[in-house]
């Protein structure tokens, strides 16, 4: 029976060991069945979120995305806004203009418009809401445009010019964001 037990006990304490103690301060076994604190986050982010001082005529709770800097800034209270990486829309999808969120959902699922099906005919037809879906955990949807904020299960392509026109971020950065606006807050897309 002892020795049943010696080699999962001496397995676990070698790889603690080769970790440096690393291995026990990151590893939480949620994570691995999901709803751990690193169930969001799928992947590091390349650009982390951060507070900056902002100057732009914008009432506080708007969202301005600059797709050159491939930034989206939440503008705060006296000078400051939230600063998220994102990833826009490749050459020939980008698009300027100002939108209000029209809908929120969590984990929605996605049914690619006609015109990506064209496209892209490999695509699927419709896809239900989880951690595989490209729209990733949360999503804001523009106005009466096809396009969203949402979150992705693909955080390399944060800072890069990859989508369709759509605005991704990572899940952690877009579940931040979704908390803090609401239905009705504007959007101004600049497209320099």
């Amino acid at each position: 029976m002892i020795r049943f037990f010696a080699a999962p006990i001496a397995a676990v304490a070698l790889l603690s060991a080769m970790a440096g103690g690393a291995f026990a301060e990151e590893f939480d076994s949620r994570d691995i069945m999901g709803g751990g604190p690193n169930f969001f986050r799928s992947g590091a982010n390349p650009i982390p979120r951060t507070t900056v001082m902002y100057n732009g005529n914008y009432a506080p709770g708007t969202i301005v995305v600059n797709t050159s800097e491939r930034r989206l800034y939440l503008v705060l209270q006296n000078g400051q806004a939230l600063r998220y990486g994102i990833g826009v829309g490749r050459d020939g999808f980008r698009w300027g203009g100002v939108h209000r969120i029209t809908a929120k959902k969590e984990w929605p699922d996605w049914t690619p418009p006609s015109q990506m099906l064209a496209r892209r005919p490999d695509l699927p037809r419709h896809m239900k809401g989880g951690v595989e879906n490209p729209l990733g955990a949360r999503a804001m949807y523009l106005g009466s445009t096809l396009y969203r904020i949402h979150g992705s299960n693909e955080p390399e392509t944060i800072g890069q010019a990859v989508s369709s026109g759509c605005f991704r971020m990572t899940n952690d950065d877009v579940s931040d964001l979704y908390g803090r606006v609401s239905v009705g807050t504007t959007v101004v897309v600049l497209n320099n």
